[in-house]
């Protein structure tokens, strides 16, 4: 049996963008908060890109509250 395996040594990254897009608006992520009804803590960990697992339910409630795509949120991209 010929197993392959295939190694990625660069994958890219996935970069959330909620910074830009509330700037942007002008909406300061504790009027997000409230608007959402989840903690300030949470939305500091996607404003700073410093979450290591997203949370589907709250990415589609940041893209409904703020009117915008998941692909003006979440971006992909390679490094060379």
């Amino acid at each position: 049996m010929n197993n392959l395996v295939y190694v990625l040594e660069n994958f890219g990254r996935i970069d959330i963008k909620l910074k830009e897009i509330l700037d942007r608006k002008g909406i300061s992520r504790n009027k997000l908060c409230n608007m959402m009804g989840t903690n300030y803590d949470l939305i500091t960990r996607y404003y700073n890109n410093k979450v290591t697992r997203v949370d589907l339910e709250i990415l589609a409630k940041i893209c409904f509250v703020l009117d915008c795509s998941i692909n003006d949120v979440l971006v992909y991209s390679i490094q060379k």
